[in-house]
Protein backbone atom coordinates (compact mmCIF):
# COMPACT_ATOMS: atom_id res chain seq x y z
CA UNK A 1 0.00 0.00 0.00
CA UNK A 2 1.20 3.52 -0.79
CA UNK A 3 2.76 5.09 2.31
CA UNK A 4 0.34 8.03 2.43
CA UNK A 5 -2.64 5.67 2.35
CA UNK A 6 -1.05 3.46 4.98
CA UNK A 7 -0.66 6.43 7.30
CA UNK A 8 -4.27 7.40 6.59
CA UNK A 9 -5.30 3.87 7.51
CA UNK A 10 -3.45 4.14 10.83
CA UNK A 11 -5.22 7.46 11.50
CA UNK A 12 -8.64 5.97 10.79
CA UNK A 13 -8.14 2.73 12.70
CA UNK A 14 -9.33 2.75 16.35
CA UNK A 15 -6.66 1.58 18.75
CA UNK A 16 -3.86 3.69 17.34
CA UNK A 17 -3.86 6.58 19.77
CA UNK A 18 -2.26 9.98 19.38
CA UNK A 19 1.07 8.91 20.88
CA UNK A 20 1.22 5.77 18.71
CA UNK A 21 0.45 7.73 15.56
CA UNK A 22 3.21 10.22 16.38
CA UNK A 23 5.76 7.42 16.76
CA UNK A 24 4.69 5.87 13.47
CA UNK A 25 4.88 9.23 11.69
CA UNK A 26 8.40 9.83 13.02
CA UNK A 27 9.45 6.37 11.84
CA UNK A 28 8.14 6.94 8.34
CA UNK A 29 9.83 10.31 8.10
CA UNK A 30 13.12 8.43 8.44
CA UNK A 31 12.00 5.38 6.41
CA UNK A 32 9.42 6.71 3.91
CA UNK A 33 9.53 3.60 1.71
CA UNK A 34 9.16 1.08 4.53
CA UNK A 35 6.57 -1.62 3.84
CA UNK A 36 5.30 -2.61 7.29
CA UNK A 37 2.53 -4.96 8.34
CA UNK A 38 0.09 -4.46 11.19
CA UNK A 39 2.24 -6.17 13.81
CA UNK A 40 5.26 -4.07 12.93
CA UNK A 41 3.21 -0.88 13.09
CA UNK A 42 1.76 -1.91 16.45
CA UNK A 43 5.27 -2.51 17.74
CA UNK A 44 6.56 0.86 16.54
CA UNK A 45 3.52 2.58 18.05
CA UNK A 46 4.05 0.67 21.31
CA UNK A 47 0.38 -0.26 21.50
CA UNK A 48 -0.89 -1.67 24.76
CA UNK A 49 -2.41 -5.17 24.56
CA UNK A 50 -5.92 -3.70 24.73
CA UNK A 51 -5.23 -1.17 21.97
CA UNK A 52 -3.50 -3.81 19.85
CA UNK A 53 -6.61 -5.97 20.09
CA UNK A 54 -8.90 -3.07 19.18
CA UNK A 55 -6.72 -2.00 16.26
CA UNK A 56 -6.44 -5.57 15.01
CA UNK A 57 -10.22 -5.91 14.92
CA UNK A 58 -10.59 -2.82 12.74
CA UNK A 59 -7.42 -3.03 10.65
CA UNK A 60 -9.00 -4.63 7.60
CA UNK A 61 -12.23 -2.64 7.74
CA UNK A 62 -10.26 0.61 7.94
CA UNK A 63 -9.81 0.28 4.19
CA UNK A 64 -13.52 0.99 3.87
CA UNK A 65 -12.89 4.32 5.58
CA UNK A 66 -10.06 5.02 3.11
CA UNK A 67 -12.48 4.40 0.26
CA UNK A 68 -14.88 6.89 1.87
CA UNK A 69 -12.13 9.50 1.93
CA UNK A 70 -11.36 8.81 -1.72
CA UNK A 71 -15.01 8.86 -2.73
CA UNK A 72 -15.61 12.17 -0.96
CA UNK A 73 -12.45 13.59 -2.55
CA UNK A 74 -11.33 14.71 0.86
CA UNK A 75 -7.90 16.33 0.82
CA UNK A 76 -5.42 15.24 3.45
CA UNK A 77 -1.86 16.03 4.42
CA UNK A 78 0.40 13.42 6.02
CA UNK A 79 3.28 13.83 8.42
CA UNK A 80 5.78 12.85 5.72
CA UNK A 81 4.51 15.24 3.03
CA UNK A 82 6.76 18.14 2.03
CA UNK A 83 3.85 20.55 2.56
CA UNK A 84 3.43 19.50 6.20
CA UNK A 85 4.34 22.56 8.31
CA UNK A 86 7.82 22.23 9.79
CA UNK A 87 6.94 23.98 13.05
CA UNK A 88 4.05 21.60 13.67
CA UNK A 89 6.18 18.55 12.87
CA UNK A 90 8.58 19.60 15.63
CA UNK A 91 5.82 20.04 18.23
CA UNK A 92 4.44 17.64 20.83
CA UNK A 93 2.66 14.64 19.28
CA UNK A 94 2.05 16.25 15.89
CA UNK A 95 -0.97 14.90 14.00
CA UNK A 96 -0.22 12.07 11.61
CA UNK A 97 -2.94 13.27 9.23
CA UNK A 98 -4.51 16.68 8.67
CA UNK A 99 -7.67 16.81 6.61
CA UNK A 100 -8.06 20.18 4.97
CA UNK A 101 -10.11 22.52 2.82
CA UNK A 102 -8.55 25.57 1.28
CA UNK A 103 -5.14 27.02 0.57
CA UNK A 104 -2.26 24.91 1.92
CA UNK A 105 0.32 27.56 1.03
CA UNK A 106 -0.81 29.52 4.10
CA UNK A 107 1.07 26.96 6.21
CA UNK A 108 4.36 28.25 4.80
CA UNK A 109 3.78 31.87 5.85
CA UNK A 110 4.36 33.52 9.25
CA UNK A 111 1.52 32.38 11.52
CA UNK A 112 0.23 34.02 14.68
CA UNK A 113 -2.29 32.07 16.74
CA UNK A 114 -4.86 34.22 18.52
CA UNK A 115 -6.89 32.67 21.34
CA UNK A 116 -9.08 33.96 24.11
CA UNK A 117 -12.28 33.59 26.05
CA UNK A 118 -15.43 32.10 24.54
CA UNK A 119 -17.31 34.87 26.33
CA UNK A 120 -14.89 37.52 25.19
CA UNK A 121 -15.89 41.11 25.78
CA UNK A 122 -15.73 44.20 23.60
CA UNK A 123 -12.16 44.60 24.89
CA UNK A 124 -11.01 41.63 22.81
CA UNK A 125 -12.71 43.05 19.74
CA UNK A 126 -11.10 46.45 20.29
CA UNK A 127 -7.67 44.86 20.66
CA UNK A 128 -8.11 42.72 17.55
CA UNK A 129 -9.34 45.69 15.54
CA UNK A 130 -6.20 47.57 16.58
CA UNK A 131 -3.72 44.74 15.93
CA UNK A 132 -4.98 42.74 12.95
CA UNK A 133 -4.80 45.32 10.13
CA UNK A 134 -1.09 45.82 10.81
CA UNK A 135 -0.51 42.07 10.99
CA UNK A 136 -2.31 41.56 7.69
CA UNK A 137 -0.27 44.34 6.06
CA UNK A 138 2.90 42.53 7.16
CA UNK A 139 1.74 39.26 5.60
CA UNK A 140 0.95 37.43 8.83
CA UNK A 141 -1.59 34.60 8.72
CA UNK A 142 -3.96 34.52 11.71
CA UNK A 143 -4.82 31.09 13.13
CA UNK A 144 -7.54 30.34 15.66
CA UNK A 145 -9.93 27.60 16.70
CA UNK A 146 -13.26 28.74 15.21
CA UNK A 147 -14.90 28.63 18.64
CA UNK A 148 -17.36 31.22 19.92
CA UNK A 149 -16.04 34.47 21.29
CA UNK A 150 -12.41 35.46 20.71
CA UNK A 151 -11.79 32.85 18.00
CA UNK A 152 -14.74 33.99 15.93
CA UNK A 153 -13.73 37.61 16.43
CA UNK A 154 -10.18 36.86 15.26
CA UNK A 155 -11.34 35.13 12.06
CA UNK A 156 -13.95 37.75 11.20
CA UNK A 157 -11.65 40.69 11.89
CA UNK A 158 -8.93 39.13 9.71
CA UNK A 159 -11.34 38.55 6.85
CA UNK A 160 -12.66 42.10 7.17
CA UNK A 161 -9.08 43.36 6.85
CA UNK A 162 -8.65 41.28 3.66
CA UNK A 163 -6.22 38.99 5.46
CA UNK A 164 -5.59 35.24 5.48
CA UNK A 165 -6.83 33.01 8.28
CA UNK A 166 -6.53 29.38 9.32
CA UNK A 167 -9.22 27.63 11.38
CA UNK A 168 -8.28 24.48 13.28
CA UNK A 169 -11.46 22.68 14.27
CA UNK A 170 -12.35 19.86 16.66
CA UNK A 171 -14.83 18.06 14.38
CA UNK A 172 -14.89 16.52 10.93
CA UNK A 173 -14.74 19.02 8.09
CA UNK A 174 -18.43 18.49 7.35
CA UNK A 175 -19.52 19.29 10.90
CA UNK A 176 -19.91 22.74 12.43
CA UNK A 177 -19.39 23.62 16.07
CA UNK A 178 -20.84 25.84 17.24
CA UNK A 179 -23.58 25.65 14.61
CA UNK A 180 -23.63 29.43 14.35
CA UNK A 181 -20.18 29.30 12.75
CA UNK A 182 -21.27 27.21 9.74
CA UNK A 183 -21.23 30.13 7.30
CA UNK A 184 -17.93 31.39 8.68
CA UNK A 185 -16.32 27.95 8.40
CA UNK A 186 -17.52 27.67 4.79
CA UNK A 187 -16.06 31.09 3.98
CA UNK A 188 -12.68 30.24 5.53
CA UNK A 189 -12.62 26.97 3.58
CA UNK A 190 -13.16 29.01 0.42
CA UNK A 191 -10.71 31.88 0.96
CA UNK A 192 -8.41 30.61 3.75
CA UNK A 193 -7.71 27.17 5.24
CA UNK A 194 -9.63 24.83 7.54
CA UNK A 195 -7.72 22.00 9.24
CA UNK A 196 -8.85 18.98 11.25
CA UNK A 197 -7.24 15.73 12.33
CA UNK A 198 -10.69 14.12 12.59
CA UNK A 199 -12.37 12.24 9.71
CA UNK A 200 -15.66 13.22 8.14
CA UNK A 201 -18.75 13.06 10.35
CA UNK A 202 -16.72 13.26 13.58
CA UNK A 203 -18.92 15.10 16.11
CA UNK A 204 -17.61 17.54 18.71
CA UNK A 205 -16.22 15.61 21.67
CA UNK A 206 -14.91 17.18 24.87
CA UNK A 207 -11.44 15.67 24.41
CA UNK A 208 -11.19 16.92 20.81
CA UNK A 209 -10.66 20.51 21.87
CA UNK A 210 -7.52 20.06 24.00
CA UNK A 211 -6.18 17.97 21.09
CA UNK A 212 -7.10 20.76 18.68
CA UNK A 213 -5.33 23.25 20.94
CA UNK A 214 -1.99 21.46 20.66
CA UNK A 215 -2.20 21.94 16.87
CA UNK A 216 -2.92 25.65 17.30
CA UNK A 217 0.08 25.90 19.62
CA UNK A 218 2.41 23.92 17.35
CA UNK A 219 1.37 25.45 14.04
CA UNK A 220 2.44 29.00 14.78
CA UNK A 221 5.64 30.87 15.49
CA UNK A 222 3.94 33.04 18.11
CA UNK A 223 0.72 32.92 20.13
CA UNK A 224 -1.22 35.72 21.78
CA UNK A 225 -3.99 35.46 24.38
CA UNK A 226 -6.48 38.33 24.40
CA UNK A 227 -8.68 37.55 27.42
CA UNK A 228 -8.70 34.50 29.68
CA UNK A 229 -9.99 33.48 33.04
CA UNK A 230 -7.74 31.77 35.54
CA UNK A 231 -7.29 28.06 34.59
CA UNK A 232 -8.96 28.57 31.21
CA UNK A 233 -8.47 26.57 28.03
CA UNK A 234 -6.63 29.50 26.48
CA UNK A 235 -3.98 29.27 29.20
CA UNK A 236 -3.58 25.57 28.48
CA UNK A 237 -2.99 26.43 24.83
CA UNK A 238 -0.47 29.09 25.86
CA UNK A 239 1.38 26.57 28.03
CA UNK A 240 1.48 24.12 25.12
CA UNK A 241 2.99 26.88 23.00
CA UNK A 242 5.62 27.55 25.67
CA UNK A 243 6.47 23.84 25.78
CA UNK A 244 6.92 23.96 22.01
CA UNK A 245 9.32 26.93 22.40
CA UNK A 246 6.92 29.35 20.75
CA UNK A 247 6.85 33.04 21.57
CA UNK A 248 3.88 33.74 23.85
CA UNK A 249 2.27 37.13 24.38
CA UNK A 250 -0.73 38.25 26.39
CA UNK A 251 -2.87 41.35 26.34
CA UNK A 252 -2.81 42.97 29.80
CA UNK A 253 -6.06 44.04 31.37
CA UNK A 254 -7.58 45.58 34.46
CA UNK A 255 -6.94 43.61 37.64
CA UNK A 256 -10.63 43.98 38.48
CA UNK A 257 -11.73 42.07 35.37
CA UNK A 258 -11.96 38.24 35.73
CA UNK A 259 -11.29 37.80 32.00
CA UNK A 260 -7.95 39.58 32.36
CA UNK A 261 -6.74 37.42 35.27
CA UNK A 262 -5.28 34.72 33.04
CA UNK A 263 -3.47 37.17 30.77
CA UNK A 264 -2.04 39.12 33.68
CA UNK A 265 -0.81 35.88 35.23
CA UNK A 266 0.87 34.89 31.96
CA UNK A 267 2.67 38.23 31.90
CA UNK A 268 3.74 37.81 35.51
CA UNK A 269 5.14 34.38 34.57
CA UNK A 270 7.21 35.85 31.73
CA UNK A 271 4.96 36.23 28.69
CA UNK A 272 5.53 39.39 26.69
CA UNK A 273 2.81 42.03 27.10
CA UNK A 274 1.07 42.69 23.79
CA UNK A 275 0.75 46.46 23.87
CA UNK A 276 1.13 47.30 20.17
CA UNK A 277 1.10 45.46 16.88
CA UNK A 278 4.88 45.93 16.80
CA UNK A 279 5.18 43.71 19.89
CA UNK A 280 3.55 40.91 17.91
CA UNK A 281 5.55 41.50 14.71
CA UNK A 282 8.83 41.34 16.61
CA UNK A 283 8.00 37.79 17.72
CA UNK A 284 7.37 36.57 14.15
CA UNK A 285 9.75 35.67 11.29
CA UNK A 286 8.72 38.58 9.08
CA UNK A 287 10.80 38.84 5.91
Amino acid sequence: METRLLLLKVQLCPGFGRAARSKIGAYYQQQPQADLNFEQLAQIGQLTPANRKTAGQFWSSAELAINLVRHSRLNFLTYIDAAYPAYLRESYQPPLILFYQGNLSLLQQPILTLVGARRATAYTQAVLSQFIPGLVKAGVVIASGLAAGADRMAHLTTLAAKGQTIAVIGTGLNRYYPAANQALQAKIANVGLVLSEYPLNSPPQRYHFPERNRILAGLCQALCVTEARQHSGSLITANLALQANRNVLAVPGAITQPLSTGCNQLIAAGARPALTVQDLLEELPIR
